[in-house]
């Protein structure tokens, strides 16, 4: 590349850093997971409406601001319209089914799983969580936010399939017992904080009243 070109690369990528423009990730995909029952908010809140849009749509919005694969976890049928849709392979199981479906899917090295049901999580934080597992060795990336770990906002590397596939088969549905058995790296709070993201962004919604101060937000 010429010094012109070079400079002018240069200039494109801190007019980007500089009016807020993400910079996708490369060898990276993004699961929506979208398939929970939401037996406590009583109706599909992939399809509440946030912003003049659905949660599900939101999600998929900022998944394809970060990556050019995106997907959507859950049933076919549902969600179709929306995007290209992976199913579980091991039905009503909970989100490590969902964590396990997007792993025998994938193609690439890292693999962002994001729940439908946070939709005050911003690309920018996806895009910096993405860079943290690019530089760890660890086959899981995981944010220690709001009080626990983010599994369902988080980054794993298709070495973890394995794991999950055993967990599935002995009936262990606890996302949490990969951490034991797979090497990850826990995101700290503090590193968050310091990274200029709040805790705010990992509430999620599960019940009506959750979603009616959301709206209220």
């Amino acid at each position: 590349m010429a010094n012109g070109e070079e400079r002018t690369a240069t200039s494109d990528q801190q007019l980007a850093s500089t009016i807020g423009y993400h910079v996708r990730v490369d060898g990276v995909t993004v699961f929506v997971l979208a398939g929970g029952r939401s037996s406590r908010m009583g109706s599909d809140k992939a399809l509440l409406q946030f912003g003049g849009m659905s949660l599900l749509e939101l999600a998929l919005q900022t998944g394809r601001a970060i990556a050019e694969e995106v997907y959507i976890v859950g049933p076919r049928q549902r969600y179709q319209q929306y995007g290209e849709v992976i199913e579980d392979v091991y039905p009503n199981c909970g989100p490590l089914a969902g964590i396990h479906a997007a792993l025998s899917a994938t193609t690439t090295d890292l693999n962002l799983l994001l729940s439908v049901d946070m939709p005050l999580m911003p690309a920018k934080f996806l895009e910096w969580l993405l860079r943290q597992a690019l530089a760890a060795r660890e086959s899981i990336v995981v944010p220690d936010a709001l009080g626990g770990l983010q599994p369902l906002c988080a980054v794993y590397r298709p070495a973890v399939h394995a794991a999950t596939e055993e967990a599935l088969k002995r009936g262990d549905y606890k996302i949490s017992h990969l951490f034991t058995v797979v090497p990850t790296r826990q995101i700290s709070m503090q590193e968050i904080l310091a990274a200029g993201f709040s805790a705010e962004i990992f509430r999620n919604v599960n019940t009506s009243e959750e979603y009616e101060e959301l709206v209220k937000h």
